[in-house]
């Protein structure tokens, strides 16, 4: 039974896009689900999220990085996911345990046993059912992200650290998303990013409902 639905892909892919499209798409249908987030899903969350993405210049090791992330996700699982899912709610979380794998495991070049270890402690054990991989050229996403922070206005966070990493890092972190797909074909369906939103939505909206088999 699907219960557990990640969003996954590089900076700038859509992913929180697509989530909201297929919640108000599954609240049509009478499905209660709950969305959420990593880092950030938590009230302790939303603090660490600030300290990982709006550190400014502040250096940040990558052990300290990594622990941020679990500490985050160990929160996150055991006060927001754990309870949805066992209220029976169909949990739509952007972000989860790949994207540890992708950016401090293939980005930051972590070791990804001891990753898939500290995860599985993290997350209690809880791992997604279905994830959707919004999989484009890192230029698309990239320039995507450029043009949302222009549009935010100077007030606010022109970008967050990652998106201030140099090109191979992405590089690797999307080579990272791709190889992960390919170990777990049956959970991780790959979505090519770079199409017009309404065509990505209605190919997730597909999957979805073959796994919650849905009728017209």
């Amino acid at each position: 039974m699907t219960r557990f639905v990640s969003f996954e892909g590089g900076d700038g892919s859509g992913k929180t896009t697509h989530l909201r499209l297929l919640e108000s798409y599954l609240l049509s249908k009478g499905q209660l689900c709950l969305c959420t987030r990593e880092p950030g899903g938590t009230p302790l969350g939303k603090m660490i999220r600030r300290v990982l993405l709006e550190a400014g210049e502040e250096e940040i090791f990558s052990p300290t990085e990594l622990f941020l992330y679990l500490a985050d996700r160990a929160q996150h699982v055991r006060e927001v996911v754990q309870p949805a899912l066992e209220g029976g709610k169909l949990v739509l979380c952007d972000r989860f345990t790949d994207s540890t794998l992708a950016y401090q495991g293939y980005g930051r070049g972590v070791d990804l046993e001891m990753l898939r270890h500290l995860n599985q402690l993290a997350s209690g054990g809880i791992s997604p059912d279905l994830t959707l991989l919004l999989d484009c050229p890192v230029e698309v996403g990239l320039s995507r992200t450029a043009n949302r922070a222009v549009g935010q206005g100077s007030s606010k966070e022109r970008e967050d650290r990652f998106e201030r990493e140099q090109l191979d890092f992405h590089e690797r972190v999307r080579r990272g998303f791709l190889e992960l797909a390919q170990g777990e074909p049956k959970r991780i369906h790959v979505l090519d990013a770079s199409h017009p939103v309404e065509e990505i939505q209605q190919e997730i909206r597909r999957i979805v409902d073959a796994k919650l088999r849905f009728k017209e």
